[in-house]
């Protein structure tokens, strides 16, 4: 696990003190981590969306115990309905973005691959699109190591994602508004619902044994608390334009830890995990732990015309066409074969 970085959190609670904040996927893992943090910084009001109803009511009634006097609205949505979320950006009227909503269990992800487009692709944009109209002054998109080169469904469907953030924050200023797009690229965490930990517990619980599929696999890993904190820094430097041309943000996850170690150590799929593509040279910041990459950039209106045919295909669950349209944008992925499996 890798060393807690150094923090200036007197910059980002000037980032969010007093301020309107709205969480998509507020009661997953990412997404409650950040409201928690989130809400002891005092902004003026905190949104908690997500489309779950059990995570939501869970996160909703920690904050009523935790912070009672903070102005909350926990609101019932989906980041696929463009009304619902223009609806709820036109009334709470957020000042700051945090994008968590998404589909992250690639096997399900690579079973469903109209679902993931239309939750991780198009809800993305419904998201960054609203941010838009309402004149939101940053949004935050929750990205994955897995959108580098991605090897899956689950990981393209979030470099489409990416792709769309960036191409909006490529935009001339009269164009783009005054929403910055800030992303933020990371590994696994210790304890999300996507991690292998959850399920080598499960395992423990039942009398064993754990399941490692490859000896070689390899993961990043770090607690949820440092990645959230790390995701608030690179969220206040994205306000200062450091994003410019495209860049994104990438947090240092230290050193890749193999699987099978993890499982020896708690008893007593894609081999390996990349941060950067090989044309994604690091660029330090001012900030431990946060880097930038520049990863390739796809023009807006090329990206909203493939997005438009995906947002089709997808709603037919035409599988073979999305996922000969996610390639055209992602030229990395090579797309499953399509069998009885796909739905």
């Amino acid at each position: 696990i890798c060393p807690q970085a150094r923090l200036d959190r007197d910059k980002v609670r000037q980032m969010i003190a007093g301020h309107r904040v709205l969480v998509t996927g507020a009661g997953g893992s990412i997404g409650s981590e950040l409201v928690r943090q989130i809400a002891a910084y005092g902004p003026e009001s905190l949104t908690l969306l997500d489309a779950g109803e059990y995570n939501l009511y869970a996160i909703d009634m920690e904050m009523a115990e935790k912070y009672p006097d903070l102005p909350r609205e926990s609101i019932l949505g989906d980041v696929r309905d463009r009304t619902r979320i223009d609806q709820v950006f036109a009334k709470q009227k957020p000042e700051i973005v945090f994008h968590a909503a998404a589909y992250n269990h690639v096997p399900l992800v690579e079973h469903n691959p109209n679902e993931g487009i239309l939750t991780n692709t198009l809800g993305t944009r419904n998201v960054a699109e609203a941010c838009r109209a309402a004149g939101v002054g940053t949004m935050v998109l929750i990205s994955t190591d897995k959108a580098v080169n991605p090897a899956n469904v689950m990981g393209a469907s979030k470099r489409l994602a990416e792709c769309y953030c960036q191409a909006l924050e490529t935009l001339p200023a009269d164009q783009r508004g005054p929403t910055r797009f800030v992303t933020v690229r990371f590994g696994n965490v210790l304890g999300s619902t996507g991690s292998v930990v959850p399920l080598f517990r499960r395992q423990l619980e039942a009398g064993g044994p754990l399941t490692v599929t490859h000896e070689g696999i390899t993961r990043y890993f770090m607690t949820i608390a440092e990645a959230v904190e790390l995701v608030l820094q690179a969220a206040e430097l994205g306000k200062h334009g450091v994003t410019d041309g495209g860049k994104i943000f990438v947090l240092d996850m230290g050193r890749p830890v193999k699987i099978i170690d993890l499982a020896r150590q708690m008893i007593g799929e894609k081999l390996y995990e990349e941060l950067f593509h090989d044309g994604e040279p690091p660029e330090p910041t001012e900030t431990d732990g946060v880097m930038l990459a520049a990863p390739r950039v796809v023009d807006y209106a090329l990206i909203k015309q493939v997005f438009d045919e995906l947002g089709e295909s997808a709603a037919r669950r035409d599988t073979h066409k999305t996922l000969e349209l996610m390639g055209r944008l992602v030229p990395e992925f090579q797309p499953p074969e399509i069998g009885v499996k796909s739905f």
